[in-house]
């Protein structure tokens, strides 16, 4: 799969998060303060993940139907990356 930069931003976006939130440890920020952004960027994660996997499942399925494959395995495997990943 070609990850785009739309996704490629998405991650960026999260480590820039994340070096945020070291940023207010070193600071000493309130501990809900830190909790709020972790909750945000696992919801960032998340969300990214479900991106590239919907994209990668499209790609997946339009090749396998072009090829007259069957493409009940493929929504399968999709669907257990996502609940993996929770």
């Amino acid at each position: 799969m070609e990850y785009n930069d739309l996704v490629k931003n998405r991650v960026k976006r999260i480590e820039g998060q994340l070096r945020g939130v070291l940023r207010m440890m070193e600071e000493n920020k309130d501990c809900k303060d830190v909790v709020t952004q972790l909750s945000a960027i696992r919801s960032a994660v998340d969300r990214t993940m479900g991106v590239i996997v919907s994209e990668n499942l499209v790609e997946c399925v339009v090749e396998a139907k072009e090829n007259g494959e069957d493409t009940d395995a493929l929504i399968k495997e999709a669907v257990n990356l996502l609940v993996k990943s929770r």
